[in-house]
């Protein structure tokens, strides 16, 4: 960046408009901001007042000082004696919170480590290694980008991202970076690790829905009934996208956010933190801050689970806040059905005390969403709803 043009990123103040001809600066994201000593929040990326975290003054829709601390799923106890109370304790997670944090998942703390070490890595090379994988096509195999949705939104956020479609792994994992030069082995890796783990917390989920049959532990791996072995055929069929973001130090963190508040599209979210808090939800109506847990992952409802569960599981508004200090790494592993897959409310959630919540609804109905608006809150859900 030229001296000429930091100078007007440092001078211009909340509510200058002359710098709107510097878009193709914001197209290339914030790291690329950060890099060129940006002092000042640019107006692109200022959110109005109502919209803006408020962490300098008292906010009645925030809490302050309390972090929550989320209901903590251990993995482990559910190949044990305690199996039917865990399933009670994630039922209640899933229906109270909508997230909760998950510990002694099985997944190693070198592959955790490898994951946050690479991508950190990709986000240090240079701008123009980065660079090859910008696209605004939805279906590709790598997206590199910044904000929430570059194309359409109207103010941007503190964010970049880099997208990997990850399953099948075989048909993608070539078209992944090849630099670093370990990304396609480390990140491979990572996502096979997240699929075998998010089948089985899936199986776990369709058991305390009632959905799949509960088996006493000698039972357990014995052959299941042909509809439920289908349901979960499905699954493991189904949609991967790893998702790793990175949000720099923020100039002005009060006057933006890393991502706006949104829910998750799919079935469920596996997030792997840094220690660097950020990750907000929406709890009893206040912005509560998720203290991170070395090595665990926060999982979440998505928008798929709230309908495949006739809405007994909430998927749950969240968002992201920046700070001037620090940078934070997040991944985040989203898996679905599959992407051909009507996604519907499951017939044995329905009954004359609980009919039918939401529409039939598929992935090219959301890609439509998304390439019409921009995205808010749980909007696209919402368009779903019959009750």
């Amino acid at each position: 960046m030229s001296p000429a043009m930091t100078m007007t990123f440092t001078e211009t103040k909340v509510g200058d408009d002359n710098h709107d001809q510097y878009e193709s600066q914001y197209q290339k994201g914030v790291k690329h901001l950060y890099e060129n000593g940006l002092d000042r929040l640019p107006n692109k990326y200022v959110l109005p007042a109502s919209d803006r975290p408020c962490m300098t003054k008292e906010d009645p829709n925030t809490v302050k000082h309390n972090k929550l601390k989320l209901p903590i799923i251990d993995f482990a106890e559910f190949f044990g004696p305690n199996r039917s109370q865990v399933l009670k304790s994630l039922a209640n997670a899933c229906e109270q919170y909508g997230f909760f944090q998950l510990v002694n998942h099985g997944i190693s703390d070198d592959v955790i480590r490898n994951m946050i070490d690479v991508a950190t890595r990709f986000f240090a090379l240079p701008f123009e290694d980065r660079a090859k994988y910008m696209t605004s096509n939805m279906r590709a195999p790598v997206r590199y980008g910044t904000s929430f949705n570059q194309t359409k939104d109207s103010v941007f956020c503190w964010r970049d991202f880099l997208k990997l479609l990850s399953h099948p792994l075989p048909d993608f994992l070539p078209h992944w970076p090849s630099s670093p030069v370990d990304f396609q082995d480390l990140a491979g890796t990572y996502a096979k690790e997240t699929k075998y783990l998010f089948l089985m917390l899936t199986e776990a989920i369709l058991e305390s829905l009632g959905i799949v049959t509960t088996f006493s532990d000698h039972q357990h791996q014995q052959q299941k009934r042909t509809e439920e072995k289908n349901i979960l055929k499905e699954f493991e069929d189904g949609s991967q996208l790893i998702v790793a973001n990175f949000y720099p130090p923020c100039p002005e963190p009060d006057l933006t956010l890393g991502m706006p508040p949104h829910s998750d599209y799919g079935f469920l979210t596996l997030l792997l933190q840094d220690e660097v808090e950020g990750l907000q939800i929406q709890f009893q109506g206040k912005w509560v801050t998720v203290e991170p847990i070395a090595n665990a992952f926060v999982i979440n409802v998505g928008d798929h689970l709230e309908i495949f569960s006739n809405g007994k599981y909430k998927s749950v508004l969240h968002r992201v806040l920046v700070n001037s200090v620090k940078s934070r790494i997040s991944v985040a592993s989203l898996h679905s059905l599959p992407l051909s897959c009507m996604v519907r409310p499951s017939p044995k959630l329905i009954d004359e005390e609980n009919p039918k919540r939401y529409k039939d609804t598929d992935f090219e109905s959301f890609l439509e969403y998304l390439s019409s608006c921009e995205p808010k809150r749980k909007d696209f859900l919402d368009s779903r709803k019959l009750t």
